[in-house]
């Protein structure tokens, strides 16, 4: 993390600010709503603490459905320009490691005080949305509330009982109603989805693993699975963040934007299409390029992350921008939404705590708390910034696979080609799901091919994983 620019202790002024907080932040506004009757619950990953959103819906009638996602005002005990929001302004984010968690804020504030912790009243920034029969949006507004979770739920237990796999999970069982909140929220968000698809959204699937500890061990590395209680989040705060977006566009002033340009490689992903036998447009459309991976999951789906791979890095890598009403926007290509910032976690990222500011500022009616040259600097940033977290995260990634392989030397796998350069071919082994090099004189190889293994070298400090052919 020193390396990369990134702070991995707080400094001294941090713990005394902490020292003055007492607790939760309160609000006597009177424009504040409350909302802590209603059915709220938040869905995360099993060992999360830092709870940012809580969801819950209203049927309507006519196949119409009220969304809310409430977002932890984070700003109410973070003011711009503290102690805790320098260091917070460093970083920019959490830093996510399997072995240690680097929080962007200090854990008494992002686990507890700030956290949308179940049973406890917390401020809020609600969005809230009309949700059409036909999934498009017919209303939506943005307000500060009094908020409370009535069940912390996981994302996995959750699948697992909408999908039919498992019972319903006890802490939702404990509210009354939950089961209903569930359904409906999971038929909104796959409504959204077809609709996004629709419009020429892209679906990837990404390779994302994760090591599994026993103890101070590296047992396991197992790939993470998308499902329906992930997408469930995922469609809502899209909509979250894209209406947090236009409501900030709505007040006539500048806000900070989370954007994937059209890709300037396009040509080159057109290349990758026809390798496939498929035809797409020579100017940028995200509709045909969805088209085509849909297809190609269907039809591969071992090889999909990889082709998905592939497009991701030919596309570009996302970052943040300043934008102001009447330009031209730059949109995200990938979600194929022409207004879209980050809004929804604001104990994780920095840009989120920016946007949770300017959009209380803009119901306040209050100045807004960074002016034009603040933003874009900011934007620069945080995007330098979350470029280099991913190098840590990455890095991480490689030494935890060499530190559960490094016992393994000698072992022969089944692999996949993933990669090849020039002077660089990279493969993937299947079980435990590891990406290395291959080393030594190699044949000319495809990727996409499959092959067989052995394993040469782990080594844990550098990150480093060879394989070589097996004849």
């Amino acid at each position: 993390m020193s390396e990369r620019g990134l702070e991995p202790e707080y400094p001294a002024g941090v713990a005394q600010q902490l020292s003055s907080i007492t607790g939760p932040a309160v609000d006597t506004d009177s424009r504040l709503r409350d909302l802590t009757a209603l059915p709220w619950c938040s869905i995360d990953n099993d060992d999360s603490l830092d709870l940012d959103q809580l969801t819950a819906c209203e049927s309507l009638g006519g196949g119409a459905v009220k969304i809310l996602v409430a977002v932890a005002d984070v700003d109410a005990l973070v003011k711009n320009g503290s102690a805790i929001d320098e260091h917070a302004r460093v970083n920019t984010t959490s830093v996510y490691t399997s072995a240690k968690v680097f929080p962007m804020l200090p854990e008494r504030l992002s686990t507890d005080l700030t956290s949308l912790n179940f049973g406890q009243d917390r401020l809020a920034v609600v969005t809230q949305v009309i949700v059409a029969a036909d999934a498009s949006i017919t209303g939506a507004t943005v307000y500060r509330a009094t908020v409370r979770n009535k069940a912390q739920l996981a994302y996995d237990a959750v699948a697992a009982w909408i999908e039919g796999a498992g019972d319903l999970p006890k802490a939702a069982g404990a509210a009354p109603g939950m089961d209903v909140q569930l359904r409906t929220q999971d038929a909104v968000a796959k409504r959204l989805r077809a609709r996004r698809h629709a419009q020429g959204s892209l679906e990837f699937e990404t390779f994302q693993p994760r090591a599994v500890f026993e103890g101070d061990r590296v047992i396991d590395i197992q790939q993470q699975v998308q499902n329906r209680a992930r997408q469930l989040i995922e469609e809502l705060m899209i909509a979250t963040n894209e209406h947090a977006a236009r409501f900030l566009a709505s007040g006539g002033g500048a806000s900070l934007r989370r954007v994937v340009r059209s890709p300037e490689r396009w040509l080159r992903i057109v290349e990758v299409a026809a390798k496939y036998g498929e035809s797409l447009p020579r100017e940028p459309d995200s509709r045909a390029l969805g088209g085509f991976l849909a297809r190609r999951r269907t039809a591969d789906p071992v090889r999909f992350p990889d082709l998905s791979l592939v497009i991701v890095k030919l596309m570009g890598r996302g970052e943040y921008v300043v934008e102001q009403p009447g330009g031209q926007p730059i949109g995200h290509f990938g979600l194929a939404l022409p207004d879209y910032t980050h809004s929804t976690a604001p104990n994780r990222r920095f840009p989120d705590l920016i946007t949770s500011r300017m959009l209380k500022g803009l119901l306040a009616g209050t100045l807004p708390p960074y002016n034009l040259a603040e933003l874009e600097a900011l934007a620069q940033h945080c995007t330098e910034q979350e470029d280099a977290v991913q190098k840590v995260e990455r890095r991480m990634r490689k030494s935890e696979a060499a530190l559960l392989l490094q016992s393994h030397i000698g072992q022969q796998f089944d692999a996949i080609v993933t990669g090849r350069s020039v002077s660089d071919t990279w493969v993937r082994v299947f079980t435990p799901p590891v990406e290395g090099k291959l080393v030594g004189r190699l044949p000319e190889l495809e990727v996409g091919q499959r092959t067989r293994v052995k394993l040469v070298v782990a080594n844990v400090e550098r990150g480093f994983i060879d394989f070589v052919l097996v004849d």
